[in-house]
């Protein structure tokens, strides 16, 4: 039953009972016809939010399609045509210091080990080393590998001049 139900259910129950006409009785119904009232702008608050989430709905596919016609290129890692990525499958070497961008807003998807839900983080939160679940509010802490000061992960070229790749 829904709140507009209740409200027409109590408003019947109240005329059944055949009550004297009291000044008692006429707040009594006063209050009933108010909580008619409410219950009928309730019901139409919620048709109103019902549409508006159907709308945007609408406007987040159709953004969703503007955003991959914009900025996605051939390659499909949203860099442009200078792309010197790892995360794309063109043939491309990055070292990190290629210009284009492309690895300085990296984003990683964790999974949360309470809720399961997946996660995405920059970089810079995962730095942070520790974070609530937005899910379920369960403390996540990251054990993030020191490595060198380029981010190059091990895999440097030859002319690199970070400590992994120096032997330090």
């Amino acid at each position: 039953m829904n709140i507009k139900e209740k409200a027409a259910y109590i408003k019947g129950l109240i005329s059944g009972l055949e009550l004297e006409d009291t000044k008692e009785n006429k707040i009594l119904n006063a209050i009933v016809d108010w909580m008619d009232d409410i219950s009928i702008s309730i019901s139409n608050l919620d048709e109103d939010v019902n549409d508006i989430c159907d709308q945007l709905d609408i406007l987040d596919e159709d953004l969703a399609d503007v955003e991959e016609e914009v900025f996605e290129d051939e390659c499909g890692c949203n860099c442009g045509d200078k792309c010197d990525c790892k995360d794309c499958d063109c043939e491309c070497d990055c070292d990190d210091e290629c210009g284009c961008g492309c690895n300085d807003d990296a984003y990683y998807e964790i999974e949360c080990p309470s809720c399961g839900e997946k996660i995405c983080l920059s970089e810079d939160a995962l730095l942070e080393e520790k974070m609530d679940c937005p899910n379920c509010g369960e403390l996540l802490e990251f054990d993030i590998p020191e490595c060198c000061e380029c981010k190059c992960e091990d895999d440097c070229e030859d002319n690199c001049d970070c400590e992994c790749h120096r032997g330090e």
